[in-house]
């Protein structure tokens, strides 16, 4: 009977461990993750497309990739931050990354539109009106899921998980770089991928999803079929607004 009893236990104590640690450093692992998807997707194309590029690319494509890398590694330090119980350090280091933030949407919406004009003109590349949609909608997606995450900073579960997805948002262009991605826009299934790992973590710890992944991913993936429908067909209406944006 006692034997019994120990055989029974030790796989209790040791899947109460697993997920000890699974809540402990999910999230500073999830940022850690996302650098290592950036460095490896851009390590790619860097060299021949930014450092060594010809034509030379605009400067403000240096500058973007400057605040882009300060943003992963902000994300790191904040996951840091909390991590070490920092709390206090971590809420007045938020409010220079909210300012970072806001650099990245408007560096965002405005190197789109010239990278896809430098693309056309420069690089004759076909498509870039109709591709326009894509960074444009990882940059508004961006700014609503750090918005919202900067509203409910004093919700920590809301504020960790948006955060989280902001994120994995931002990490599609990495993902495109990829040499094995070769089908339209299936960089998409890469992001949805990061975020899944959120709510199978929180199955894992809680035995429950949190309602921002419930909410959120459906709505993401609604955008991004949007999105490719837009770019694969070439929407009339988008074609026009492109046009309009790149000049």
């Amino acid at each position: 009977m006692v034997s019994t009893q120990a055989v029974t236990a030790l796989p209790v104590a040791e899947s109460s461990h697993a997920t000890r640690f699974v809540e402990k450093y999910f999230y500073q692992g999830m940022s850690l993750l996302i650098a290592c998807v950036v460095f490896y997707g851009f390590s790619n194309t860097i060299d021949r497309k930014l450092i060594h590029a010809n034509p030379r690319p605009p400067i403000l494509l240096w500058v973007h990739s400057f605040v882009f890398s300060t943003w992963v590694g902000f994300f790191i330090l904040q996951s840091a931050l909390v991590r070490i119980r920092k709390v206090n350090l971590h809420r007045t280091v938020g409010w220079v990354g909210a300012g970072l933030a806001a650099t990245m949407v408007v560096l965002g919406f405005w190197i789109a539109p010239v990278m896809a004009r430098f693309d056309t003109i420069q690089l004759h590349r076909p498509n870039r009106d109709a591709f326009l949609i894509v960074p444009l909608l990882d940059i508004l997606e961006f700014a609503i899921f750090v918005g919202l995450a900067i509203l409910w900073r004093k919700s920590p579960e809301r504020h960790r998980r948006l955060m989280l997805i902001g994120s994995c948002v931002l990490t599609g262009a990495a993902f495109g770089r990829m040499p094995w991605m070769h089908a339209p826009l299936e960089f998409y299934g890469g992001i949805d991928g990061l975020i899944l790992l959120g709510g199978t973590r929180d199955l894992w710890v809680s035995r429950r999803i949190h309602s921002v992944y419930l909410i959120a991913l459906p709505l993401l993936v609604i955008a991004q079929v949007t999105a490719t429908h837009i770019f694969l067909h070439k929407t009339a209406f988008w074609i026009r607004i492109a046009h309009s944006l790149i000049g």
